[in-house]
């Protein structure tokens, strides 16, 4: 019997666990990344494009993305603020992406990408929401950490870099059903961007805050 009591025990020890881990602070954030290990993520093609080193998720490979795939709303999210700590080195190119979906190969089909790029040859910066609503002027240099900021709140989308307003979109009504399942308002994860061999990026204190729908 104690054996029997002692394994039915475990499994809400380990739920218990990654309860703390996922704790929301006072203000409501939760966070996504450890700073140790990638578990909660799942990567696609070329999976060795991105590593911890530091505390950080350090992006730096062939093209891949890294898919959150956590317990936290069971990595669906549809309205919701998000933030990350984000350092390009020159010439990077990268992107956060929101309510996507995983898929194996390609950049991601499903959702809309919020860009990360001070000097990369594509015109489209840092805060851009992609081919959208892109953002010309640098707000941020590269080696150095920034603060990117996105809110979802219904049809609305806010980004933010380093607490200045750069973006604010507003779908129209007819965008989800012209574009099922492409760029389009809906729900879904976060998926972190490997663009190119050339394109090295860190990320760390990614945080979620799930808004009511």
């Amino acid at each position: 019997m104690r054996k029997l009591i002692a394994l039915l025990a475990i499994p809400l020890l380990l739920l218990s666990c990654s309860s703390l881990n996922h704790k929301k602070d006072r203000d409501g954030w939760i966070s996504l990344f450890d700073g140790k290990t990638l578990n909660g993520w799942k990567k696609n093609e070329n999976p060795g494009t991105f590593k911890v080193e530091n505390g950080t998720i350090m992006v730096a490979g062939s093209r891949s993305h890294l898919f959150y795939d956590g317990i936290v709303m069971n990595h669906n999210f549809k309205n919701f603020e998000f933030k990350a700590q984000v350092m390009t080195k020159p010439g990077a190119n990268s992107g956060i992406y929101f309510h996507t979906a995983f898929q194996q190969i390609g950049f991601p089909s499903k959702g809309y990408e919020v860009q990360v790029n001070n000097s990369h040859t594509d015109w489209r910066r840092t805060g851009s929401l992609y081919a959208i609503q892109d953002v010309k002027e640098v707000y941020v240099k590269d080696n150095e950490w920034y603060e990117e900021y996105i809110m979802v709140q219904g049809k609305n989308v806010t980004i933010k870099i380093n607490g200045k307003t750069v973006v604010e979109y507003t779908e129209p009504e007819n965008v989800g059903r012209e574009h099922v399942g492409g760029r389009a308002i809906s729900d879904g994860t976060f998926a972190l961007q490997g663009h190119d061999p050339k394109s090295v990026v860190y990320y760390k204190d990614i945080m979620v805050k799930p808004l009511p729908n």
